[in-house]
């Protein structure tokens, strides 16, 4: 009997090929997790800690909170807090409908359709830069304003795209019999397209949610009013100068350099670790079936 070989790839991994996966994967998983523990360890690191080891912790002898203590009492990083998570809310949910609204539209099948969408695609290729998108914000009177951390982000193609890509997904006859029982197109994208597009829609939401949050450039160009600043500018403050602005409040027992800038660096990744558990489950099948519709 003459026996069927089968592709490499197809065949059963060895066990040294195995070994060597998992080793890897542990490799991996220690060049990420050390530096997100020195981070930890030393924002919770007493003085005499960081002196004995000679700059940052791996772990901590004794667990202080003085660090925090400090960059929260001034009121300095709570206001930037409160100001980032405004400008994510408010970003992420104005995102989310422009995105929806033209994802569906562009993904009907009418005559203006293919037009609109190279139009749109041509954005790709095309960028307004740094110097006109300025001086754009500046005539429109957003200048020190908090809608200019919004309305220049506000619509990404590339989102657009995925969405699209998973509503043409989207079985035509379901579209079809609505409209035969006179829904209209919004009524149609509420009761149907959207129950439908929560996968995707939740990865979109995400991926706008971080870009909002993790937004500094914005901030540093367009914002004047140190008032008005955004968390990731308050932590360049601590990250660069080793200590808080001015006017903090110096009631609180003095932490280490080391320790503010690690606390602050922890206040900023936390919403964003705790973030992503929520859509991990939409994650994959959200993106890879809208790219592959798309």
């Amino acid at each position: 009997m003459s026996t069927i070989s089968r592709p490499v790839w197809a065949g059963k991994p060895q066990p040294v090929v195995l070994a060597l996966k998992a080793f890897t994967i542990v490799l991996i998983m220690i060049v990420i997790l050390f530096p997100f523990l020195v981070v930890v360890s030393t924002s919770l690191s007493s003085t005499e800690d960081i002196t004995a080891a000679g700059g940052y912790v791996v772990w901590p002898r004794s667990v202080s909170l003085d660090a925090y203590r400090q960059i929260l009492a001034g009121g300095i990083v709570t206001r930037s807090i409160v100001i980032t998570t405004l400008v994510t809310v408010v970003g992420t949910a104005l995102s989310v409908i422009c995105t929806v609204l033209a994802a569906w539209a562009l993904s009907r099948r009418t005559f203006f359709q293919r037009p609109v969408l190279m139009f749109v695609l041509l954005t790709f290729l095309f960028s307004p830069g740094m110097i006109p998108l300025y001086l754009m914000v500046k005539q429109l009177g957003l200048l020190d304003s908090l809608w200019a951390l919004i309305l220049p982000g506000a619509f990404s193609v590339f989102n657009m795209v995925v969405v699209r890509g998973f509503m043409m997904g989207i079985p035509q006859e379901l579209v079809d019999s609505a409209k035969i029982d006179g829904a209209g197109e919004l009524r149609i994208l509420r009761q149907i397209i959207l129950p439908l597009s929560r996968a995707v829609i939740a990865v979109v939401a995400l991926f706008y949610a971080v870009g909002y949050w993790n937004s500094f450039f914005n901030a540093l160009l367009y914002l004047d009013d140190t008032s008005k600043w955004t968390l990731q500018l308050v932590l360049r403050t601590y990250v660069l100068q080793g200590s808080p602005l001015a006017g903090a409040s110096t009631d609180a027992v003095a932490a280490p350099p080391q320790s503010l800038q690690m606390a602050v660096v922890m206040i900023a990744i936390i919403p964003i670790l705790l973030a992503y558990p929520l859509v991990q489950r939409h994650l994959t099948k959200g993106v890879l079936t809208g790219a592959v519709k798309g």
